[in-house]
């Protein structure tokens, strides 16, 4: 499975509202591609006092091929779309993670 990870620093002026654009028209949006199994968002907790709020958008994806098919065919117009109600104020990067291993239990062996 790919974890596609979108990490977006948001100046607080705009924080409530983007969190709000983005549960309410970006995610679905994203979701509605048929590309993503799942999603979730995520708030840093310990951040530099910089005016702006960092959170992580993750999207989980079936495999690479679905992944850069969306990034082809779907992203760009998303991207486009944020980065001209947002501007500077938003400011994202992406990341590709697979993911090797979910719910590892503690055995209580230390090696």
């Amino acid at each position: 499975m790919i974890l596609y990870n979108v990490t977006v620093s948001v100046e607080n002026t705009v924080a409530d509202e983007w969190l709000q654009w983005m549960k309410e028209v970006h995610i679905p949006e994203v979701m509605g591609t048929g590309f993503f199994l799942s999603n979730q968002i995520c708030r840093l907790m310990t951040e530099v006092e910089n005016g702006g709020t960092t959170y992580a958008v993750q999207y989980f994806c079936r495999n690479i091929d679905d992944l850069e098919e969306y990034q082809r065919d779907h992203a760009p117009a998303l991207q486009e779309k944020t980065a001209n109600r947002y501007g500077e104020k938003a400011l994202a990067f992406r990341s590709v993670l697979e993911i090797v291993a979910t719910d590892v239990e503690r055995t209580g062996n230390a090696e």
